[in-house]
C-alpha cells in the first residue's frame, strides 16, 4: 500500500459529500466517494440515511459502466461485513475498480483494516492516509463512541456580555436574539438527544424540540432531564408532551417511587441510578447513552451540569452566544459552576475556534484541544 496520491483534489470533494449525511446517518459514521476515470469525475455520493445505501454503492450506481478501471476516492475505508447493507468491498470488487483511495481505516470492530485486506487480495491497487486528519475530525463523534463507549458532548449556552446565563432571579428568556435561536434548533436538529438539568427544566420550561426555519434535518431528539428527586412538574411542556416526544428522566436512589410512576404514567422513560453521588450519575447515564448509540448529546445547561462535566473533561464541543447586554449580581450565575481550574494554563481551549455575528450577537463555536 502506498501513501500518496496523484489526484488529491478529489478526498476534499469526498468529504465535503460526507459532512452532507449529517444528523441523518448517525450513529453510522458520515461518508463520501469520489469515482475518477482519467480526469473526469464519473460518479459520487454519500451515505444519506441510516440503514439506506452507503456512499461507494451510490457513486457506483452513478457512474455504472464508467466505473470499470477507475478510481474511488473514499473518506473511510468499506465495509467488509453483512449489516444493514451488503458488503461495499464486493461491490466495488464486481464494478472492477483499479484503485481504491481511503482517507482513514475504520475501526469498527467488524472492519478495523479487513475492507482494504479484502480489496488489496484481490489485485486492486489500495491508499490510505490521504487528507486522514480532516477525515478524523468529521466523524470524531463516530470515533468517541467506539473509543470510549460514550457520546460526543456538545455544550451550548447563551451569555450575557458580563457572562451571566441569567438574572439574580434565574430569568433568562431571552438573553440571545432569533438568529441565534435558530441555530440552536438547527443543532438540536442533527443531535440524538438534548440534555439538561431540573432547575433548567423548572425555571425555563422549555420545550426541548428542533424547530429550524429551513430545510436542516429535523431528528426527534430524546429530552434527557437529570432530575435527582424525580420532581419534575407534570404541567411542565416537556412532562405534557413525554407521550410524543422520547423523554427520559435520569433520577437518584432518593427519588420517590409515587414520583417516579407519576412521570412514568405521563410517558417518560424512568431511569434511577443508585450512586450516591450526582458525579458517579452522570457517568453512568453517558455510559447508558453510549450502550443506546447515542452519537451526539446536547447539553443546554444549566451550570451545575455543565460544571460537572468540565470537571470530568467530558465536553467536546462548545457553541456560545454572547448577547451585548448585562445583568451584573454576584448571584447571577456563569455558564460553567462546578471545581473549574486554579491556573490558567489548565484552561480547556478551543482548536481553530469559529467567530460570527448573528444580529447584534457574536456566536463563538469550535472543538475542545484534547
Amino acid at each position: 500500500m502506498s501513501s500518496t496520491s496523484d489526484h488529491s483534489q478529489f478526498m476534499p470533494r469526498a468529504l465535503a459529500l460526507a459532512r452532507r449525511g449529517q444528523g441523518y446517518v448517525e450513529p453510522n459514521p458520515m461518508v463520501g466517494c469520489v469515482i475518477v476515470q482519467g480526469d473526469a469525475v464519473v460518479g459520487e455520493g454519500w451515505h444519506q440515511q441510516f440503514g439506506g445505501p452507503h456512499a461507494e454503492v451510490v457513486a457506483l450506481a452513478a457512474a455504472g459502466e464508467r466505473a470499470k478501471g477507475a478510481t474511488m476516492y473514499i473518506t473511510l475505508e468499506p465495509c467488509c461485513h453483512h449489516g444493514k447493507t451488503p458488503p461495499c468491498t464486493d461491490a466495488i470488487i464486481a464494478a472492477g475498480i483499479k484503485r481504491v483511495v481511503t482517507a482513514m481505516r475504520d475501526p469498527f470492530p467488524q472492519v478495523a483494516g479487513g475492507g482494504l485486506k479484502r480489496l488489496a487480495a484481490t489485485g486492486i491497487d489500495v491508499e490510505l492516509g490521504l487528507n486522514e486528519t480532516e477525515a478524523q475530525e468529521l466523524n470524531a463523534p463516530y470515533l468517541k463512541l467506539l473509543s470510549t463507549g460514550r457520546p460526543w458532548i456538545i455544550a451550548k449556552w447563551a451569555m450575557t456580555l458580563d457572562g451571566k446565563i441569567a438574572t439574580r432571579s434565574g430569568y433568562s428568556k431571552w438573553i440571545s436574539n432569533e438568529a441565534a435561536r435558530q441555530v440552536v434548533h438547527r443543532l438540536r436538529g442533527r443531535v440524538d438527544a438534548i440534555m439538561i438539568g431540573r432547575k433548567t427544566a423548572q425555571l425555563d420550561d422549555p420545550l426541548l424540540t428542533a424547530r429550524p426555519d429551513d430545510d436542516s434535518p429535523a431528528r426527534v431528539a430524546t429530552r434527557i432531564i437529570l432530575d435527582s428527586m424525580a420532581g419534575l412538574p407534570s404541567f411542565s411542556q416537556i412532562v405534557r408532551t413525554a407521550a410524543k416526544v422520547p423523554t427520559l428522566v435520569a433520577a437518584g436512589p432518593e427519588a420517590p417511587e409515587k414520583e417516579l410512576r407519576r412521570l412514568a404514567n405521563a410517558g417518560c422513560e424512568v431511569l434511577p441510578f443508585a450512586p450516591p453521588s450526582r458525579y458517579e450519575r452522570l457517568v453512568q447515564l453517558l455510559d447508558e447513552l453510549g450502550r443506546r448509540r447515542m452519537t451526539n448529546v446536547l447539553v443546554e445547561g444549566g451550570s451545575n451540569l455543565l460544571g460537572s462535566l468540565f470537571d470530568a473533561r467530558q465536553i467536546d464541543e462548545v457553541h456560545a452566544f454572547i448577547a451585548p447586554k448585562m445583568f451584573g449580581g454576584v448571584r447571577a450565575r456563569s455558564p460553567i459552576r462546578g471545581a473549574g481550574v486554579e491556573q490558567v494554563t489548565e484552561a480547556l481551549a478551543l482548536v481553530n475556534p469559529r467567530w460570527e455575528m448573528l444580529g447584534g450577537d457574536l456566536y463563538v463555536s469550535g472543538r475542545i484541544k484534547k
